[in-house]
């Protein structure tokens, strides 16, 4: 799933990483590096969802309302999602995704060039968790395995940081999260 949906809004870092260290013999070490790097961290970031959804789930079979009222978790999580669209956090993350090539000068440095490349993808990889978490967690609200839940998000993603208008997108599905979420409870307490 991270492969799937991340790497692909990661490629504009790819290539200015691949233009910058075009000339080196390690490149395609250097490459490889920058990607474990950023994969790392969403790879950790998904065990961490993985055990908070194995936690709901026990949370939810230990509480009977929570059991009888599922759609709680759902509401909440689109609630929390479309919340975050209009966070500082999101934006300062997602400007530096944004802008790969200050983001290489910034965190390429000098000598250790392999440890560099490394944490030049984990730092990339942070922010991109950074702006995209909430998204993400919409996944297992979703479902985990609905391939077309994760090419629709992957490409709101990739567009919401490769694309000048991405800024746009991202309140714009702020709104239809929140009046998603807003739905669901308002369909179940008044109706």
């Amino acid at each position: 799933m991270t492969v799937a949906m991340m790497l692909p809004t990661t490629l504009p870092l790819l290539e200015v990483f691949r233009r910058l260290t075009a000339r080196r013999r390690e490149r395609s070490q250097l490459m490889v590096l920058l990607i474990i790097g950023y994969l790392s961290v969403w790879m950790g970031f998904g065990v961490a969802a993985h055990m908070f959804d194995w936690i709901v789930h026990q949370i939810v079979e230990r509480i009977s309302w929570l059991e009888t009222n599922a759609w709680v978790i759902g509401a909440g999580t689109l609630l929390l999602a479309g919340s975050f669209q209009f966070s500082r956090l999101k934006y300062r993350c997602l400007d530096k995704c944004r802008a790969p090539l200050s983001f290489v000068m910034q965190y390429w440095r000098g000598r250790h060039d392999r440890r560099n490349a490394f944490l030049l993808g984990v730092h990339h990889g942070i922010f991109c968790v950074g702006c995209c978490w909430a998204m993400m967690l919409l996944m297992f609200a979703l479902g985990v395995g609905n391939v077309a839940w994760m090419l629709i998000l992957g490409a709101v993603m990739a567009v919401e940081k490769n694309m000048p208008w991405g800024r746009k997108l991202s309140a714009l599905l702020g709104v239809v999260l929140l009046a998603w979420g807003g739905f669901i409870v308002f369909n179940h307490f008044w109706l």
